[in-house]
């Protein structure tokens, strides 16, 4: 006589009590996470709300910053932010990629392994060395390009100086003055952008390095079969495969960008007046924190200086879910 099949255990019959123990200790850990980022929402909130309360709106859109009368805008720092942000993004990306390119694909072994630690040693580096770096070294070669190849003493440059002097006394800038320099001292926003470029370059590098290796040699193998050339296999087998893993790293040193700190405040001049000149002081919402939250004793002040830490907050937060986004979509279908 055949036996009735048994209904197998529960789930919890199956579990034992150190299986429980680790689940709930995975869940506080977890839990901590959200703890931690609805702890800062609230103390950051708290702190900038008579900040908010006076200024309201006007705080984001007005670039006066004036401790003295009491005025706080904070237009001119998210400005500078995005600025050096970006331009630094936009020059750091297609060298990482190459790089990552050359280390994955055409270098020797022998090679490959040391280059490419080379490149993670500069995530490794202190921003202090960076900042240090940066006014010993690379300041005084854009002070003295600046006045060689832009001074206007040369004939043909005295009217367009004129023009654009007119128009910073004004508070005002054109494109064709954003690029002419107003202080012959090396510091300032191209300082920034350069500093930052080499910084966050290591991040989308090696990033970029490891999902380059993570593509199926099928894939390479296949489109060699087909008669591909060496640009056609990377062009179409490899970087379509590794987007997603590439825009990870691109957001990975955007985020690295627009927080950085210690190395920009030191080299980007700590000036909160409208950007004229590329090659002026400009300032950051991260480098007027370093700079002014020591300082601001007036509690109006110390408010104004945390509801820039407030925004630059929910930047990053929202930076962060915009890739989310486009990571998703990037990714191919079968390995999602």
């Amino acid at each position: 006589m055949l036996e009735p099949i048994k209904r197998p255990p529960a789930r919890n019959a199956l579990s034992s009590a150190s299986d429980r123990v680790f689940e709930l200790l995975i869940l506080l850990l977890a839990s901590v996470i959200v703890l931690v980022f609805v702890m800062s929402i609230y103390q950051l909130g708290k702190e900038s709300w008579p900040a908010l309360h006076k200024f309201g709106v006007e705080f984001f859109v007005n670039r006066t910053w004036n401790p003295v009368s009491g005025e706080y805008g904070a237009a001119a720092m998210i400005v500078g932010t995005l600025v050096t942000s970006l331009v630094a993004l936009a020059i750091s990306v297609p060298l990482a990629i190459a790089s990552a390119l050359f280390v994955a694909e055409y270098a020797p072994k022998w090679l490959a392994n040391p280059v490419g630690y080379l490149i993670e040693l500069l995530a490794a580096v202190p921003s202090v060395v960076y900042g240090l770096w940066a006014l010993f070294v690379i300041a005084p070669v854009l002070a003295r390009w600046q006045t060689t190849f832009f001074s206007p003493d040369h004939p043909d440059r005295l009217a367009l100086y004129t023009k654009c002097a007119a128009l910073w006394a004004q508070d005002k800038t054109n494109l064709q003055c954003f690029f002419v320099p107003n202080s012959g001292s090396g510091r300032g926003l191209a300082l920034a952008i350069i500093i930052l470029t080499v910084m966050i370059l290591p991040y989308t590098a090696s990033v970029a390095r490891d999902v380059i290796r993570l593509v199926p040699q099928d894939q390479r193998e296949a489109m060699y079969a087909l008669g591909a050339t060496k640009w056609e296999v990377i062009s179409r087998a490899i970087l379509p495969y590794a987007r997603a893993g590439i825009m990870g790293g691109v957001i990975l040193a955007l985020g690295r960008a627009l927080g950085e700190t210690l190395a920009v405040a030191m080299v980007i001049g700590d000036s909160q007046d409208l950007l004229k000149s590329i090659w002026g002081n400009a300032s950051t919402m991260a480098s007027v924190i370093a700079n002014q939250f020591g300082d601001a004793q007036e509690m109006l002040h110390r408010s104004s200086v945390v509801t820039l830490g407030f925004t630059l907050f929910f930047l990053s937060v929202l930076v962060n879910y915009v890739a989310r986004i486009i990571i998703a979509r990037l990714t191919p279908k079968g390995i999602q």
